[in-house]
């Protein structure tokens, strides 16, 4: 399954702890989620995306084996909904799932990295 990583999880080191293997880490491909924003998931220090129509993500596109979805559904746990989402990757728009907290969960500000995300 395509999945968008955009957090902790881009991190190899962080990957092989949380999903026993990094290959799919090492494997994926820059991509660019149009459309959200980086903000922090209130009342803690993690990141999750909220819809902004004039946001862009940086982050990368990775085929994840059902074994190691599993374990990745573990770690994220129940604060984050596992949503369908389009990415550009590579110069094509493809079809892929991110983990997203529900509205309300993250605050009103982004990071100032997904701000400048958009620009070149």
């Amino acid at each position: 399954m395509r999945v968008f990583l955009y957090g902790t999880l881009m991190d190899r080191e962080v990957a092989r702890h949380v999903a026993g293997e990094d290959r799919f880490v090492r494997e994926a491909r820059p991509a660019l989620l149009a459309g959200y924003r980086r903000a922090v998931l209130r009342g803690t220090p993690y990141p999750t995306l909220v819809r902004d129509a004039h946001g862009a993500v940086h982050g990368l596109l990775a085929e994840v084996p059902p074994a190691v979805l599993s374990r990745l559904h573990v770690y994220e746990g129940s604060l984050y909904r596992f949503v369908r989402v389009r990415v550009l990757c590579g110069g094509a728009t493809l079809a892929a799932h991110a983990w997203i907290a529900p509205e309300g969960r993250a605050t009103a500000r982004g990071t100032a990295r997904s701000r400048r995300a958009a620009r070149p």
